[in-house]
């Protein structure tokens, strides 16, 4: 287990390494001068030259990455030109909004998912294995943002139990927990309907075999014998899924935070775009990928905690 790990940790500092060069790339192929694009064109040439020396650009691209990362390393992200504040204080205050979100979303699909998927797999062929199939095929198809308003209408604006919008920040948690409920729920239910149908697949494959026909022969019902025997070795593509998914919830959900006013990491960058503070939307877009590759070095890690044999490769 120790060398798996050992490997899949070099793997992570690799691709951190390469991500950060990448990201740090792209500013560069901006069209025209950064420092420009970011002032507009009606900036004064003093300006644009003071901004340039903030940002660094007068000094060779590989010397601006070395210090650039070697910043990074010492948590330092630089300043925001747009809200005149240290970047590292921004994306915490909305990775609190939008790790929340994404955590509160993935349990909310995994606690539907699971019985479904088990449920579905042990009536395969049935009307309840149609129904859910129905059921999660329209779950799919369903755009979130507009099941979303549909949730407001009801809750929100008709049933008044839940807020329409907004964050109160953590300094009530009862208040910050309710207010992220309804986006959570737009957000777990189409990803609960895809994590269903894969445990479906994952676990009829299972029972061609033997260990489950030696079950079966003990006498185990079909039930007992997918949750009891089939369910561990099904949960290999499932975690594949879960991590994926993580990963969209903390990245992907700019649509929803823009329809319920909240201040996470995605409408952060959707504003730094609009305003054209490279420097944020650069050090946002890294975080943002800097946790998808940890997500997926934490399934890497599930994957040998499920499966012992993966241990040895």
């Amino acid at each position: 287990m120790l060398r798996y790990s050992f490997r899949r940790i070099l793997s992570l500092g690799l691709s951190l390494l390469i991500a950060s060069a990448v990201i740090f790339s792209v500013v560069e192929l901006v069209p025209g001068d950064p420092a420009s694009f970011m002032l507009g064109t009606g900036a004064q040439p003093e300006t644009i030259a003071a901004l340039r020396e903030q940002m660094g650009l007068d000094q060779p691209l590989p010397l601006r990455y070395a210090s650039w990362l070697g910043a990074l390393l010492q948590g330092d992200f630089g300043q925001s030109f747009t809200y005149k504040a240290p970047i590292a204080e921004l994306l915490g205050d909305r990775l609190q909004v939008s790790l929340a979100l994404a955590i509160l979303a993935l349990c909310l699909a995994v606690f539907i998912a699971l019985p479904v998927g088990i449920y579905a797999a042990a009536r395969r062929g049935r009307a309840g294995d149609a129904a859910v199939m129905g059921g999660t095929q329209l779950g799919i198809a369903l755009p979130n943002f507009w099941f979303a308003m549909l949730l407001v209408l009801l809750f929100a604006v008709k049933l008044q139990w839940l807020p329409a919008g907004g964050f109160p920040g953590w300094s009530d948690p009862l208040a910050g927990l309710k207010a992220l409920i309804l986006p959570a729920v737009a957000l777990a239910l189409p990803q609960a309907a895809i994590l269903a149908r894969v445990l479906r697949s994952a676990l009829i494959e299972t029972q061609g075999q033997d260990y489950i026909r030696t079950a079966r022969a003990k006498g185990l019902t079909t039930g007992q014998v997918l949750r009891r025997h089939a369910l561990r070795n099904a949960l290999i593509p499932v975690l594949t899924i879960m991590g994926m998914q993580f990963s969209f919830l903390l990245a992907g959900a700019i649509i929803i935070e823009n329809v319920f006013y909240l201040p996470g990491l995605g409408r952060l960058i959707f504003q730094a775009i609009n305003q054209r503070d490279l420097i944020l939307v650069q050090s946002a877009v890294l975080v943002l990928v800097a946790a998808v590759i940890t997500v997926t070095f934490i399934v890497d890690l599930a994957y040998a905690l499920v499966d012992p044999r993966l241990r040895q490769r």
